[in-house]
């Protein structure tokens, strides 16, 4: 439930949010990294975004736990980049370790700040607009999970999760929704597929095809990395930037990206995880028809 009197704009296991008001595009960044910590060595050239830090409870030991593991000087805005590149820049398939210029034309959020606020509370976390307008957004973290968060298992840290979270809840900021109308499972698989991109990936996350694609989640984030390798680099991009152009039509938004159904590329991602990996996964074709459509957009032709 909106934990604000403002218009929410995205809560775990929530109706999808509102639309953000788009602003002009950067120019080209540096590819984000897989590390186990936001990295970001050159300033963002995206639209400036303040960033605040709100600690409801500084007597909770989560608290501590939190401030040991997130630098909230560098580690907040590392993350916004890492986001912004991940949403509106692709990879080059001609030099993986760069990134393509983003397409003129492409619109990305408008959101003028973020304000992380800890505090004791049910669930996980949630994002919110603020009662000042939409542009500026909430993340609501609970102090309660960090204390089951210090539990974690032997080999993933407490500020890898920390990060995780805090990097899902940022795509909400800055994703587009299709006015409103899109898939809530399509609006928390972005999320998670920018998360698994970042490498804040907890050891409970699995590639699995069950009974539906729009489960959201890890379930659909690994599903949507399936049609990135598959469909070609930039997929990802287009299925954002197709949200904002449109409203949500689940019987033509895939054939329109995709010239299939979304029931038949569910399809074909399960039956692909039933072949071995080096089959599964070899789709490193530089000329898929998806990575050259993304390059002549770059180009403007």
């Amino acid at each position: 439930m909106s934990k604000s009197s403002a218009t929410p704009y995205f809560q775990t296991m929530s109706p999808v949010p509102p639309e953000p008001t788009p602003s002009q595009a950067p120019p080209s960044l540096a590819t984000a990294t897989r590390e186990a910590g936001p990295t970001s060595t050159t300033p963002s050239s995206f639209p400036k975004v303040k960033l605040r830090l709100e600690l409801r409870d500084l007597s909770h030991k989560s608290t501590d736990l939190f401030l040991k593991n997130f630098n909230s000087a560098k580690d907040f805005a590392d993350l916004v980049e890492i986001v912004e590149k991940q949403l509106y820049t692709c990879t080059n398939h001609e030099d993986a370790s760069t990134r393509l210029p983003v397409p003129s034309h492409t619109k990305i959020p408008g959101t003028r700040s973020v304000t992380l606020i800890l505090r004791d509370m049910d669930g996980v976390a949630y994002t919110t607009g603020t009662d000042i307008d939409n542009d500026h957004k909430e993340i609501h973290l609970s102090l309660s999970y960090l204390n089951h968060v210090a539990s974690q298992k032997a080999g993933y840290s407490a500020r890898t999760e920390i990060l995780g979270v805090v990097c899902h809840e940022l795509v909400h900021c800055f994703q587009w929704n299709a006015r409103g109308t899109c898939n809530g499972g399509l609006i928390e698989g972005i999320a998670d597929w920018v998360r698994l991109n970042a490498g804040f990936i907890p050891p409970h996350w699995k590639k699995e095809a069950g009974k539906s694609w729009d489960t959201g989640y890890q379930n659909t984030g690994y599903f949507l990395d399936w049609i990135e390798k598959t469909r070609g680099t930039g997929s990802v991009y287009m299925i954002n930037q197709a949200l904002y152009h449109k409203k949500y039509d689940n019987d033509t938004f895939w054939k329109d990206l995709f010239d299939q159904s979304v029931d038949s590329l569910w399809k074909e991602y399960g039956e692909s995880l039933k072949k071995p990996k080096d089959e599964s996964e070899s789709f490193g074709d530089p000329n898929l028809k998806m990575q050259i459509r993304i390059k002549k957009e770059v180009e403007g032709s």
